[in-house]
């Protein structure tokens, strides 16, 4: 298939270039609205206890949604005429609007809860809506509705906050972002590019690619949202990812054509040689890729999920995308692919390393990975237990779901919610809602007796029910905060003092449910803490089959890839280890907040969602890198075995690493960019994932691939190449290689 397409290059370039013009028109045209479609939610288990209480809640009381805080403030307090007539209206708009389930306001609550809806200082009252429509709808029924309000009138200021604007300034936000994000990657790339290649008609090549694999990757990310709910970080890492894999595929295509020039063999026997090694190379570094990424459809949540179908498409795009343009690119170009050479025109240290390769035995990192195995236990155990200190500090992880602190500080519903957190003295996100079904014959006094219980529970400030207001064991007046009761349904709040996943907030959600439902009711609990708690369960449920499932897939590709049993499981190990440094970043950095937390602000927790996603991620890239060595060091063996046997596997290393080690390099620090990108998002998420990702790579493509690959296979010496007769049979009928031939150029 590989020699076809070189061939239908070769026959055809012009018409392939003008059909690829076209898709790349068509598919900006379709994909670039995406950001439309996509959705800011997503971390939810659909089917745990929260999930199906709030379902409860929705769809039979008449409750819950998306919460909308709309803040009003007046310089001389909100009993000002003019801050209660502003108040007046913005209830009376929200109350009559067929999107809002309840509303409740420091004007209009029962007095018993009218204190933690005032701000500390008298000067702020507090209105709270739920908005319906679920994650997707609600954010724009709620912007919607603030649109109908201006922000500040005869001195009375109005701000919209909560999770459903949020949710709405979360895309938008993100949308800004990839277009800041581009501006950054896209010219210190063509730098790099122009660098290793030294003359900038090649450099251009990998952008072009690039640059088409993105518009094709959006548009299949458009085509996904039609059928499934996708989250807009998958905007990021599409776009991110792009990039990265498209320069990656590509420099290692050109420089594999580059090498078969200068080894005399003409253009078109070069580009088939290219596409017969390198190409297959890269498909299969993307199947690898894209199988990791894909193993995240497991978990419950379309946060992951989503990041699994981007993931599976954008790597096959991107590599059907470098298979077929790449080639047509250098046929049509022909020796004007180093036009444009640049190694004249400034001082020779700052090019050298685009010059043509000298002989291996001369090369830097032939000499590098010698020294590797000639010291290869202290070198190999001083970077393991550098990797395993880096590590240390994920293991003070503390999970727990993001808030408006991911947004910038401009956004309103972030400085609606460090106005909550500062100057109100009732944190609405330590409220618990019971629902409570199936109920038979339950009286008044039943529900009074079971809130009075609940309110007598450790760390319950009170109890609101459909029997009235609870704290301490006594009913002190109506309900304070939404309750109801339908046929067989009803649900309490209950306003809570722990502070929001802390183990006293644990230890409450237990103490509720200790607590004996009336009338033999079925108790399902809502709430952040409770959600959180059903998010880390589903996580930690399905990840040993995730990293089952990662482990058997890594296993049997690089089995196929080499025929030993040896080597994949040193991949395993190796690519668990590259992303140690990155986990214990995450957390030093953003968790504990660190060197400023990278502008970001810390909340002190880390979403669960994000350190799976990165893994998952983070290790298949690294698998990428491992495929480009270990495929060119099995070719140096396969020929050392037939020219003089039984092969010579210090040798072999070292060569694999000499013709690899400056692509690897380049490729690394092209990704790295691409991913540190992330980091001029406004988005903390995505701050975290750009550094993460970034730091994993250039780990991986450093220390890994550099070090500990060259000293392990040292170590393991001909046992690196060994497999049980049965597998080798069955590695000899596949015959796969990274050649069509055994000879090496």
């Amino acid at each position: 298939m590989l020699r076809r397409i070189a061939l239908m290059a070769i026959a055809a370039p012009r018409r392939i270039i003008a059909i690829s013009a076209l898709i790349l028109v068509a598919a900006a045209i379709f994909g670039l609205p995406v950001v439309k479609s996509l959705s800011a939610g997503g971390y939810q288990n659909p089917n745990s206890e929260s999930a199906r209480a709030n379902q409860l809640l929705a769809n039979k009381l008449q409750q819950g949604g998306m919460p909308l805080v709309v803040v009003v403030s007046a310089p001389d307090g909100v009993r000002n005429p003019r801050a209660q007539a502003t108040a007046a209206e913005i209830v009376d708009r929200l109350r009559k609007s067929p999107h809002v389930s309840s509303v409740t306001s420091a004007w209009t609550a029962p007095p018993s809860a009218v204190t933690d809806l005032i701000s500390r200082d008298g000067r702020s009252g507090l209105i709270l809506a739920s908005i319906r429509g679920g994650e997707n709808k609600a954010p724009q029924y709620a912007a919607a509705l603030m649109r109908e309000f201006p922000s500040d009138v005869d001195g009375v200021s109005m701000r919209a906050g909560g999770m459903s604007i949020a949710f709405d300034q979360m895309p938008k936000q993100v949308e800004r972002d990839v277009l800041t994000m581009e501006l950054v990657a896209v010219p210190l790339s063509f730098v790099v590019l122009v660098w290793v290649f030294g003359g900038l008609a090649a450099a251009a090549v990998p952008i072009a690619a690039a640059a088409v694999a993105i518009a094709i990757s959006l548009s299949v990310l458009r085509l996904i949202t039609f059928g499934t709910e996708v989250t807009v970080f998958a905007l990021n890492l599409t776009t991110a990812t792009s990039l990265a894999l498209g320069i990656d595929y590509t420099l290692l295509l050109i420089s594999r054509y580059r090498d078969e020039i200068a080894a005399g063999k003409d253009p078109e026997a070069a580009l088939i040689r290219t596409m017969n090694t390198a190409g297959r190379t890269v498909l299969f570094s993307a199947t690898v890729v894209a199988l990791s990424a894909s193993t995240m459809v497991l978990f419950p949540s379309y946060f992951l999920k989503s990041f699994a179908y981007v993931g599976l498409a954008t790597v096959a795009v991107t590599a059907v995308t470098a298979i077929v343009l790449t080639p047509t690119i250098i046929v049509l170009l022909g020796p004007r692919l180093n036009a444009l050479d640049i190694r004249q025109l400034v001082p020779d240290p700052l090019v050298r390393f685009g010059r043509e390769q000298p002989p291996a035995e001369q090369m830097f990192w032939y000499r590098w990975s010698k020294f590797v195995m000639r010291h290869a236990l202290p070198l190999g155990l001083a970077v393991t237990v550098l990797l395993i200190l880096l590590v240390a500090p994920f293991s003070s992880v503390t999970w727990g779901p993001g808030d408006d602190r991911a947004l910038p500080k401009s956004a309103s519903s972030r400085q609606v919610g460090d106005q909550l957190r500062e100057d109100f003295p009732q944190n609405t996100a330590s409220e618990v809602q019971v629902v409570i079904s199936h109920l038979t014959g339950v009286t008044s006094q039943q529900i009074a007796e079971y809130s009075a219980r609940l309110s007598g529970l450790s760390d319950v400030r009170a109890v609101s029910s459909p029997a009235g207001t609870f704290i301490d064991g006594l009913n002190v007046g109506p309900p304070s905060a939404p309750t109801g009761a339908v046929d067989d349904s009803m649900f309490v709040t209950i306003s809570g003092a722990a502070p929001p996943f802390s183990e006293r907030a644990e230890t409450q959600l237990d103490l509720i449910r200790g607590v004996t439902a009336p009338g033999g009711g079925t108790v399902q609990i809502t709430g952040l803490t409770q959600v959180n708690r059903d998010n880390v369960d589903a996580v930690t449920a399905r990840l040993p089959l995730v990293l089952t499932v990662i482990g058997v897939l890594t296993f049997v590709l690089m089995f196929v890839l080499t025929g030993s049993v040896v080597l994949p499981v040193k991949t395993l190990v190796l690519n668990v280890l590259s992303l140690t440094a990155a986990f214990g970043a995450v957390v030093w950095i953003f968790q504990d907040g660190h060197l400023g937390a990278f502008g970001t602000t810390p909340t002190g927790r880390l979403d669960i969602a994000m350190p799976v996603m990165l893994f998952c991620m983070a290790f298949g890239l690294s698998m990428d890198y491992e495929v480009f060595l270990v495929a060119r060091i099995r070719e140096f063996w396969l020929a050392s075995k037939s020219t003089n046997p039984p092969g010579d596997n210090d040798e072999s290393v070292a060569l694999g690493v000499a013709h690899t080690g400056r692509i690897i390099t380049a490729a690394a620090l092209v990704m790295s960019i691409s991913f540190a990108a992330l980091m001029v998002s406004q988005v903390a998420p995505m701050r975290m994932l750009g550094l993460a990702l970034a730091l994993a790579v250039i780990v991986d493509a450093t220390l890994v691939r550099m070090v500990l690959v060259p000293a392990f296979m040292h170590v393991l010496g001909r046992w690196n190449w060994w497999a049980p007769r049965p597998l080798a049979w069955l590695h000899d009928r596949i015959r796969f290689s990274e050649s069509s031939d055994r000879v090496i150029a």
